[in-house]
């Protein structure tokens, strides 16, 4: 999990760049882009894995469906949760804060990083 626990502190950097006031951070561009990377290490995580599991790197998932069909044929069996996670993961880190930019409380994406850590870890 190393890659993607560089994105992971990439992403961490990149906000500690950033003004807060007030528990909201003040530029929303460096949060979005910090939460993509988070997301985008959540998808090495998964990379990661595949690859231990003897995927090849042509086989990797290519959009956010393939995710979902390679997370439920190698991982659900293991952690039925897993899917429910990563789903969470999807619309509140990808969607809502990186794609819309709708997260700017500053607490709020503390928790975001966090939980993609906690899930992230599921895959050692």
């Amino acid at each position: 999990m190393k890659v993607a626990l560089r994105y992971l502190q990439n992403a961490k950097e990149t906000l500690s760049r950033t003004t807060i006031e007030d528990d909201y951070y003040t530029d929303i561009k460096p949060v979005r882009e910090a939460l993509g990377t988070a997301y985008l290490a959540i998808l090495e995580a998964i990379n990661e894995a595949l690859l231990k599991k003897g995927l090849a790197m042509k086989e990797l998932p290519q959009s956010v469906d393939e995710y979902r069909k390679v997370l439920r044929k190698h991982f659900i069996v293991h952690n039925g949760k897993l899917m429910r996670e990563f789903e969470a993961l999807y619309n509140i880190i990808h969607i809502a804060g990186h794609y819309r930019g709708l997260i700017q409380k500053a607490s709020t994406i503390k928790d975001c990083l966090k939980a993609a850590r906690e899930f992230i870890s599921k895959f050692k």
